[in-house]
């Protein structure tokens, strides 16, 4: 059961279950001074996904301060380049604050307001779900810390500088590689101390239930527009539908809308540097099952069975774990999984900026780097990227690096 796309149809009464697994993965193995916290933010969020005035603020939210639904765009330049496969984008970049990231925590925003907390409580690796929480607590009148990796906070620099500007306190988190893990373990250590007066909101489809489930469910807007705009454009479904995937919370919301349906469905995972371990973050690639941050799912590992050392050039994407419920679609087959190198993603970047007039993330031209790829090696059809943000963050780091892209451009 559940391996293609007819077993989907009453997927999402089914999976996380009311333990927050799918199949084995998932949970909440949490500390148990934390689990009446962590029951009533499950109690509230099951209250208030059913209640029509939460629901109904959420949309106006949406649509008069986020600029919802973002558009579906066709890449007709990058697409005559490839061959006769169609190249779109959903537009996720034109997103209030310029990720996906804020469709979850403007709802977050609402539920921390809902139970009465005064303060949020996050971690951030590019710095997009930083920014879009910092956003999410000045429009409701919380405090906010963000815990931030000391070298994603130098890699990041314009949005800690945003970050801040929106009143945020970033906690700069420099312990082991100083990276993503080091700012969720920081985080969580935060909130054991602080959880009666605030709500840790995660960043992404990761951590213990109920927050996969939670942000899946802010960020199905995504797919559900998605789905609706490009039958409209076209008159029919995509081919096929990708998404980059670090923890996984810009593919979960765009997945939601596709799983039912004949399409081919896409993860792509940051290959980095290399298959080498430590060069890249590709969890359920070369990963193994295991529990982190007080979930079980798929997770890079060394040789005594930690969590492994990762990277990518992409600040969000370098996690050594990902989302239960991609774990669960890698096993059961729904989702393909696939990987980008960082040369792959730079070229990709480029040629957006240069045949489109898109500066991409770094996160998201993971996902246009197999769109070409899926271009190349079919001779028809069309396939929808979520491009989950846009580059504004990257700049910096992208010109010392690798200057204006010369380089990739050549052939």
């Amino acid at each position: 059961m559940y391996e293609t796309y007819k077993d989907y149809q009453n997927y999402f009464k089914n999976f996380p279950d009311d333990e927050g697994f799918f199949g084995r993965y998932g949970g909440a193995y949490i500390p148990k001074e934390l689990e009446a916290a962590f029951k009533e933010i499950n109690d509230a969020y099951q209250e208030i996904s059913q209640n029509r005035r939460f629901i109904n603020e959420l949309r106006r939210i949406q649509k008069e301060f986020q600029g919802r639904p973002t558009s579906v765009y066709h890449c007709e330049n990058l697409s005559k380049m490839f061959g006769k496969v169609q190249i779109y984008l959903k537009r996720e970049d034109l997103n209030h604050t310029g990720a996906h990231k804020l469709n979850h925590c403007m709802g977050e925003g609402l539920l921390a307001r809902y139970i009465g907390k005064k303060k949020i409580i996050c971690e951030t690796g590019a710095g997009q779900h930083g920014v879009a929480l910092a956003t999410a607590a000045a429009y409701f009148g919380l405090e906010c810390d963000v815990y931030m990796g000391v070298v994603d906070i130098e890699k990041q620099k314009p949005n800690v500088t945003r970050m801040k500007m929106l009143g945020a306190n970033v906690v700069p988190c420099a312990e082991g590689q100083g990276t993503l893990k080091e700012a969720v373990d920081a985080a969580f250590m935060a909130y054991m101390k602080e959880y009666k007066e605030a709500i840790y909101c995660i960043g992404s489809v990761v951590g213990p239930h109920p927050f996969p489930k939670m942000v899946r469910d802010f960020q199905s807007v995504v797919g559900i527009e998605a789905h609706n705009q490009f039958i409209e454009m076209t008159g029919h479904l995509p081919d096929a539908v990708c998404a980059c995937v670090g923890g996984g919370s810009n593919a979960a919301g765009m997945f939601a809308g596709f799983l039912h349906e004949p399409v081919d469905i896409y993860g792509v995972e940051p290959l980095g540097k290399g298959p080498e371990p430590g060069n890249h973050a590709a969890s359920l690639t070369y990963g193994k099952e295991g529990i982190l941050h007080a979930f079980n799912s798929i997770m890079l590992k060394d040789e005594a069975g930690d969590p492994a050392p990762v990277y990518s050039c992409a600040s969000g994407l370098d996690y050594p774990s990902v989302g239960p419920e991609h774990s669960f679609f890698h096993d059961k087959g729904r989702v393909t999984y696939e990987t980008a190198t960082d040369d792959e993603a730079m070229e990709a970047f480029f040629l957006l900026c240069r045949k489109e007039g898109i500066i991409p993330a770094l996160e998201s031209a993971h996902a246009v780097a197999f769109a070409i790829r899926y271009a190349k090696t079919h001779d028809h059809g069309s396939i929808l990227v979520n491009l989950s943000g846009r580059g504004d963050k990257d700049l910096d780091y992208i010109y010392d690096h690798y200057g204006y892209g010369e380089q990739f451009l050549k052939g």
